[in-house]
């Protein structure tokens, strides 16, 4: 790529950032969490129609993807999970192909009161785009399209096949991505474009979600002696969850690239609901649990000895010694994975284009990190051998209240995108 050329891409860029703005506005005004996508997902494939690529809807079926790897085990049926994938189909093939991914399902918002503005209206302010999911990660799917447009403004297109992928679920099971997979969608390299504030992700951890479901004794409060109250039975099983996270987390445990984190294995007590009534000993209890795992730490392993730990700490108590709680996995079973750990020739290619690109727009080098989340990566890097770059813009309020993302940021991501597609795919004229 001449210095002509990539100046005219960058240009392009910044003369589509309006509209690029434009586009994020209308796509966070979606309120598309999980179940709630579909609309969020029509206008991806609107949008993704009317910018020539090849568009693939399709509704997620179970039954397709329930044994393959990577799978996570969900509770009901999966009539609204939609998944959409754009497809341009180079002439050439000169280049390597590329999966952009991103997922279109936000978290729940929470209280609206506690926003300082209704979280499904943007606005901009101070050079931020506020809503829910304007960083994770719609700015991302942003990037990915007006990436190729960018160069399409300009009388370009890539000179490989680059599948454009806005998939559900990333944010519970991450089955959304897996059925992109199983659906045969494949590529030399995939870039997710999470926001990790312009750094590139080496590593990431795994996730368990899993249930405790625990069993009383109803009775009238005034004879409270007599029942056996399930909510505060769920106190020490908690209390000896967080005694295995720390043990977990031991530094002579840890993975290598998480020896400089001080404790980069989370465990979170994310719901907890139980009782009928006030004046009555709780019969029953259910909380619900997220726990990291390393890279390359066994998930059966991990889930027996979460159980192992439930059932020492339940024989401590009279009633739950006869009366064990039970474990319910719902939600993520997903491994961790470390791109740091891809030796091949095609993940230091890619991460050597990403790289460049990004310094080429800010100046500087491309820094990188382990953290302590997950994301779809562990699909591709995993389950696909595609190495699998994570690299979006900067935002703040993530899964909290006041989620913004920061324009400049999400413009130079959109440049570096643009830059790596053009080096990793090549160009050919549109």
């Amino acid at each position: 790529m001449t210095q002509e050329v990539e100046t005219r891409i960058r240009s392009s860029v910044d003369a589509m950032f309006e509209r690029e703005i434009a586009f994020l506005s209308e796509l966070t005004a979606h309120p598309s969490t999980r179940g709630n996508e579909q609309q969020a997902q029509d206008f991806m494939a609107r949008e993704m129609a009317g910018r020539g690529l090849s568009v693939d809807r399709w509704q997620i079926d179970l039954d397709e993807i329930r044994g393959q790897p990577g799978f996570s085990p969900v509770v009901g049926d999966y009539q609204d999970a939609v998944n959409v994938v754009g497809t341009h189909a180079s002439r050439s093939r000169k280049g390597r192909s590329l999966i952009l991914n991103g997922h279109i399902d936000v978290v729940p918002e929470g209280p609206h009161d506690m926003w300082d503005s209704p979280p499904y209206a943007p606005r901009v302010d101070d050079g931020w785009l506020y809503g829910r999911g304007a960083g994770d990660m719609k700015a991302g799917l942003a990037a990915n399209l007006f990436a190729l447009d960018a160069l399409r403004e300009i009388g370009l297109v890539p000179g490989a096949d680059v599948h454009v992928q806005s998939v559900v679920e990333e944010e519970c099971t991450g089955n959304g991505a897996l059925a992109c997979l199983q659906r045969g969608y494949r590529a030399d390299a995939a870039l997710i474009p999470e926001p990790f504030s312009e750094t590139l992700v080496t590593a990431q951890v795994g996730v368990i979600w899993f249930q405790v479901h625990l069993k009383g004794v109803p009775a009238h409060v005034a004879y409270a002696g007599s029942g056996a109250n399930a909510i505060e039975a769920a106190i020490p099983l908690i209390e000896a969850l967080h005694a295995m996270e720390e043990r977990w987390n031991a530094p002579e445990l840890r993975h290598g690239d998480y020896h400089h984190v001080h404790h980069p294995l989370n465990l979170n007590i994310g719901r907890i609901e139980g009782g009928d009534w006030t004046s009555s000993v709780p019969a029953w209890c259910v909380f619900d649990v997220r726990m990291g795992v390393f890279p390359g730490q066994d998930l059966a392993e991990a889930c027996r000895e979460i159980e192992e730990v439930l059932r020492a700490a339940a024989h401590n108590s009279v009633f739950l010694r006869n009366n064990q709680p039970e474990v319910v996995y719902n939600g993520f079973m997903a491994e961790g994975y470390a791109l740091s750990q891809d030796r091949s020739l095609q993940a230091r290619d890619a991460v050597g284009a990403l790289g460049g690109a990004h310094e080429r727009v800010t100046g500087h080098a491309l820094d990188t990190a382990a953290i302590t989340a997950t994301t779809d990566a562990r699909f591709f890097g995993l389950y696909a051998d595609t190495p699998a770059m994570v690299y979006g813009p900067r935002a703040e309020g993530i899964h909290g209240f006041n989620e913004r993302v920061e324009l400049e940021s999400l413009r130079r991501v959109t440049q570096t995108t643009a830059l790596f597609i053009a080096e990793w795919c090549g160009l050919e004229d549109a």
